[in-house]
């Protein structure tokens, strides 16, 4: 609710300078744009109750905001506030306190619980048809014929190369390497490098979209940057997150619509996709750029609660692989 309008000076300060604070840590952009939203919604709902001063605030003050947050209508969609938008809710509270303690103040009481979710719905994945239709929306996702060639390399990024968004933000077109079939991040998760593999379509869509819509854009001959907004500069998180919203809108799916799609959910649906086809873990561990297996095995967890009886026989065979790997006397040397 970033709209929500601050009285007292001092929240006004605190929430300018605890925005600052992330920024200066190297917070990634969409926490240093959500988590003031969501102090400030938590300094409203003070001024609410006549609580103007922090060392006033009790730990029932907590209790109680997080209790109002529980019970008051989401904005965007029908119902309550999601369980994941109140653990972002939570963690901008602990942020808080910690940039309190930093800044040598004792901070503030929270004794909340993390809302569990279930695996299905905070990986929102999406069906492989549901894929083809944000495809097929690029072709009347905007009036503009480069914003929509944009749009469908964007996808192609997401989706078919299954990048995260920081990822997506420092691609440059020189990262296209055509000849090699390959798409190469520099800026990785933990400063990781990796090559991604780039199929016939894939490299048709992004072909296209370089070299004859790119060129359409404002200054693009000034800059590397892969994705180029209307001022000629690099396209940013909030930006790739708005086009997406603006593909699944042109769908004219309800359902699709209704659901909480990110840029994150398309990296989830192409890992689910994969595992569905018989890809092997490691490499898909390896395609995503993860650090270790244990990060790719939500997906496993995953399709086992889709009930298909093919998917959990080969997970059976699977971990029954390791364990004999594992079981494997070690040498001494």
């Amino acid at each position: 609710m970033k709209n929500l309008n601050l009285n007292n000076h001092s929240y006004k300060v605190l929430l300018q300078d605890f925005r600052q604070w992330l920024d200066i840590l190297g917070y990634a952009e969409t926490t240093v744009y959500r988590l003031p939203i969501h102090l400030q919604e938590f300094f409203n709902y003070l001024e609410s109750v006549n609580i103007n001063q922090l060392n006033h605030i009790q730990t029932n003050h907590v209790t109680d905001y997080y209790k109002y947050l529980k019970s008051r209508p989401n904005q965007r969609r029908e119902g309550g506030i999601s369980k994941g938008h109140l653990n972002k809710h939570q963690q901008a509270l602990y942020k808080f306190r910690e940039y309190l303690k930093a800044h040598n103040h004792k901070g503030i009481n929270i004794h909340l619980k993390r809302e569990e979710r279930k695996e299905k719905d905070s990986l929102n994945v999406l069906s492989q048809e549901e894929i083809k239709q944000l495809f097929e929306a690029t072709s009347y996702s905007n009036q503009d014929d480069k914003i929509r060639y944009r749009d469908k390399a964007i996808l192609v990024c997401c989706y078919s190369c299954g990048l995260r968004r920081n990822e997506l933000i420092h691609l440059d077109v020189s990262d296209i390497i055509f000849d090699k079939q390959r798409l190469f991040v520099s800026k990785g998760k933990n400063y990781k490098e990796r090559f991604v593999p780039l199929n016939n379509h894939s490299l048709r869509i992004l072909e296209e979209y370089i070299y004859d819509w790119r060129t359409e854009f404002y200054k693009y001959k000034e800059t590397e940057a892969l994705f180029i907004n209307y001022r000629g500069g690099r396209l940013r998180g909030m930006s790739f997150a708005n086009r997406l919203k603006a593909i699944i809108k042109s769908t004219e799916n309800k359902d699709l619509q209704s659901r909480n799609i990110t840029l994150h959910s398309l990296r989830h649906s192409i890992a689910t996709h994969l595992l569905e086809k018989g890809a092997d873990i490691e490499q898909i561990s390896t395609f995503l750029g993860h650090a270790s297996l244990e990060s790719t095995q939500i997906y496993t967890h995953f399709l086992e609660l889709t009930g298909d009886e093919h998917i959990r026989t080969l997970f059976r065979e699977k971990r029954l692989q390791q364990q004999d790997y594992h079981n494997i006397p070690k040498k001494r040397y």
